[in-house]
């Protein structure tokens, strides 16, 4: 069970890097309000797609490469 936790942990700090700096720096803002970053699409011959959950609504989001949280982005999210 502690080795899947370090897995998990490990994974979410892989995507993190794939951020860029005003990605990181609203993630760790939003972070505070319990959203977390669960994936990052990787459209081809597009931008990276960083997918961020907040629990307590069951909402998605994405954030721009601008760092802006886009609660209504233009892509489907399978449940």
């Amino acid at each position: 069970m502690n080795e899947k936790r370090h897995a998990i942990r490990e994974s979410c700090y892989s995507l993190k890097r794939e951020l860029n700096d005003d990605q990181r720096m609203t993630l760790a803002e939003i972070e505070g309000f319990g959203w977390e970053l669960k994936f990052i699409r990787r459209p081809m011959f597009m931008d990276s797609v960083p997918v961020v959950f907040e629990p307590g609504r069951g909402h998605f989001a994405i954030i721009e490469p601008d760092g802006t949280l886009n609660e209504r982005p233009a892509i489907e999210i399978r449940h």
